[in-house]
């Protein structure tokens, strides 16, 4: 799906979703990956929802955004409060979400000037 245009350009905005990947200012990307509103897109090593670790939300840390969208794939999943209680232990709200409507969400966020990070799990 093709999401319209805004007056967002400077930032990463979402500009598209397909089935396996996302396309981030018109570029496609069909790996997982964090997005954040000012910098580029940056892989995020995670292979599917099911290896999720606690080192994988500990290194959402440096970022240190408003709130963390977490876009599990087609449906929504919830993950278990241990993995990310690193995030949550500093007070930084984990929402998961379809990808679908991650994606949507983290626009949202972003052009109200949140910092929200948008962490895509895309599954080969």
């Amino acid at each position: 799906m093709k999401l319209h245009s805004s007056n967002t350009q400077q930032y990463q905005t979402v500009t598209g979703y397909f089935d396996g990947g996302i396309e981030i200012n018109a570029q496609p990307y069909d790996y997982s990956l964090v997005v954040l509103p000012e910098q580029p897109p940056q892989p995020w090593p995670v292979a599917s929802f099911e290896s999720l670790t606690v080192e994988h939300f500990e290194t959402l840390l440096a970022e240190t955004p408003d709130v963390v969208i977490l876009g599990t794939g087609e449906r929504q999943r919830f993950v278990h409060p241990r993995l990310s209680a690193p995030l949550t232990a500093r007070r930084i709200g984990v929402e998961c979400m379809d990808t679908n409507a991650a994606c949507r969400t983290y626009n949202i966020l972003m052009g109200e000037g949140r910092k929200a990070l948008l962490a895509l799990i895309v599954e080969k």
